[in-house]
Parts: structure tokens; sequence; C-alpha cells
């Protein structure tokens, strides 16, 4: 798996400097010990409390475009420290990136409190989701009643926007998924077959195959 070392310490003095090379140098030799390839290393000096860091903000951009699928880092308090750790890792669920790190030599095991945060953070975003699709369902149909007919103002049924939604073979998701291939495996194989598509489309067309077919059964 594609693997990125996160450091970081909060000060610049020479004591932190040492601490911020030696995370370097043991998440580098426990990359290799968990076969895992290092892409490239980020480190930071800023306060753990602090969201708005230059490598924070790297990590999610390459994350998005190099296909990182596993963070390493010290221990859990070296990604963030009270509510932007939290924040932090909702953000890398959403995005189906593991977080590996030191001190639980292996992935990081959450705390039953950290877990209960983050499973709320979670219904409260589907809840949000619903509620937004619902006002959109209601739009529609007052506009449908007023006259609108939306097969001749859209210019591609099915996204507002008006983009083609792209034609994959979902089948072949589902199979190489089922051989326990991540998204961005099963990504990087259908590009390699011409299909231009990435590790997020891969995985909301998954959730939706999955979906559909939990519907079908229970009707």
């Amino acid at each position: 798996m594609k693997a990125l070392i996160y450091c970081r310490v909060s000060t610049e003095k020479d004591a932190q400097i040492t601490s911020l090379q030696r995370q370097q140098e043991e998440l580098v030799l426990a990359a290799k010990k968990w076969n895992l390839d290092v892409h490239s290393v980020i480190c930071d000096q800023a306060s753990g409390y602090d969201m708005e860091r230059p490598g924070i903000l790297d990590m999610f951009e390459k994350i998005k475009n190099d296909n990182i699928e596993v963070i390493l880092i010290q221990d859990e308090t070296r990604l963030g420290r009270g509510n932007a750790k939290i924040a932090l890792l909702h953000c890398l669920m959403k995005e189906n990136v593991k977080v590996y790190n030191l001190s639980q030599n292996g992935e990081l095991q959450l705390s039953e409190a950290d877990s209960m945060v983050l499973n709320i953070l979670s219904i409260v975003e589907e809840y949000q989701r619903t509620l937004h699709n619902l006002k959109i369902k209601r739009g529609m149909k007052r506009a449908v009643e007023k006259g609108y007919r939306p097969e001749k103002n859209l210019k591609n049924r099915g996204n507002i926007e008006g983009r083609e939604r792209k034609d994959i073979p979902i089948e072949e998701i589902v199979r190489l998924r089922k051989n326990k291939l991540t998204f961005a495996e099963i990504a990087a194989t259908l590009r390699g077959f011409g299909y231009d598509i990435s590790k997020a489309t891969v995985h909301r067309r998954f959730q939706e195959y999955m979906l559909q077919s939990e519907m079908e059964t229970k009707s």
C-alpha cells in the first residue's frame, strides 16, 4: 500500500527538531516492517490544536492526487490534539485512508470515546445529506408542478452540472473488491484498461451498487 509519513513537533527548539528527525527515521523503518511503500514524508512544526498547518494541507492534497492509502505517525497526538485530532481522523475516514502508528505497533486503535464521537459525526453527516436531498426533491417537485420539465432543461439527465456520468464496468469493480483490492488499486487497474477514473469514483460506484443490491434484497 502507498503510504505517507507525517511527523510533527510543536516548536522550533533544537530538542524538538531532533524529535522530528527521530520520528521520521523510526517511521521509515516501521514502513519497511509493515511492507508499506513510502511515497513521501511531511514534517510540521506547529501546535497539534491548530488545523491550519502547511503539512496537513499538503497531506490531504497528496491523498487526493497520489492515491495515498496509509498515513504513518508516531502516535495519535502527532496527528493532532483535542477537536483537531477528531476532525482530522474524520476526514481521513471519509477518504478511506488508514492510520498506522508506532505506539500501537500497527493500525491505529481508537479509544471508546473517540470512536463514539466519530460515529456521531458520521450519523449527523448522513442526516444532513438526507435533509439536503429532501430539500432538492421538494424543490424539484414544486418546479415540475409549475411547468418545469427536467428532461428538456437538463443537459444530461441525472447530473445537475450537465457532465456525463462515467461509463465504468461495475461488475469488474465488484469482482476486484471481492479479491480484496483497495479502491486505489481498483482505480489504477481500470485506468490501465483506458478508464479515466479516480479512487473516489470507484468507491462511490461500489457503495451505490451495494446500496442498490441491499434494497433489491429487502424488496
